[in-house]
């Protein structure tokens, strides 16, 4: 089981993106962690909805995006942790390399905070995957079969 349940046991939503990394890939999950959360180095599509955000966030009057919503706080085994309780969600992911079976994941859980986290969450719960998917690979792509360091 992630921490990130250990953080949300009962989420409202939840999914596991999983990609096939470098079987020679860093094993540390901070390192990873920032790696898929560069916003600089994000896909040019991610960074256009990051935009998109902003204007629902405006419109919702929730508050704007911060790039520290999504540093990690913490290491729990190996485990680097994401926890972000916000106004209209409270926001929990979890990144876990696994290079031995070149396999990296990242597992969110998110509980809403009344009908404003439903609204700015359904279109996010369609997009989360893809996005989600887009920003490992570019980690992943970026990283190569070199170590992150």
């Amino acid at each position: 089981m992630s921490a990130a349940f250990d953080i949300l046991p009962t989420p409202d939503w939840a999914a596991t993106t999983t990609i096939a990394i470098s079987t020679d890939s860093s094993s540390d999950p901070g390192e990873w962690a920032r790696a898929i959360f560069d916003v600089q180095n994000a896909p040019i599509l991610v960074k256009a909805l990051l935009v998109l955000r902003e204007v629902a966030a405006k419109v919702l009057r929730i508050p704007p995006g911060e790039p520290s919503m999504l540093t990690f706080d913490r290491i729990v085994g190996n485990e680097a942790v994401i926890d972000t309780d916000d106004k209209h969600l409270h926001f929990a992911a979890t990144v876990k390399p696994e290079p031995a079976a070149g396999l990296l994941h990242v597992v969110t859980a998110v509980k809403f905070k009344g009908v404003v986290g439903r609204v700015y969450f359904a279109p996010v719960s369609i997009l989360h995957d893809p996005i989600t998917r887009s920003m490992m690979k570019s980690a992943a792509e970026r990283v190569g079969s070199k170590r992150i360091r």
